[in-house]
């Protein structure tokens, strides 16, 4: 992790400058439950980053060992994004901010299904979607 000044030993706040931009958790949530892992991916996301903001939220979250950069096997031209396991370690964070939101907005009819799953056994899926993102 690159150094930075720290704002304060507190933990929340700690994460924060890791991960709680804007923009950072959308990309660990691509990596994890869509599946997404170049550059072109994430560009077509549905919240429309800009270019030069994925670009920074990518470094930064590289540089902060949440996720790490791969050859791509059919391009040399591209590279694969990938979590980490300091990366995999937020699936649990994933799926409450999930969880929290269907409690307090409204979810779209897509997006229930996998929430259901969640609501089911939320343990059982956690483990599955760590097992899932492995590093091999």
């Amino acid at each position: 992790m690159k150094d930075q000044k720290k704002r304060s030993d507190c933990p929340v706040s700690y994460s924060l400058e890791a991960f709680g931009d804007k923009w950072s958790l959308l990309i660990v949530r691509d990596l994890m439950m869509k599946k997404k892992c170049t550059y072109g991916e994430f560009i077509k996301s549905d919240e429309k980053i800009a270019t030069n903001i994925l670009a920074a939220r990518l470094l930064s979250l590289e540089e902060n060992g949440i996720i790490q950069k791969l050859e791509h096997p059919e391009s040399k031209a591209k590279v694969l994004y990938q979590l980490t396991q300091k990366g995999i370690d937020l699936v649990p964070i994933i799926v409450e901010i999930n969880l929290w939101a269907e409690k307090y907005t409204e979810i779209p009819e897509v997006r229930k299904g996998i929430l259901a799953a969640m609501n089911t056994d939320k343990e059982a899926f956690i483990k599955n979607a760590i097992n899932e993102l492995k590093i091999s």
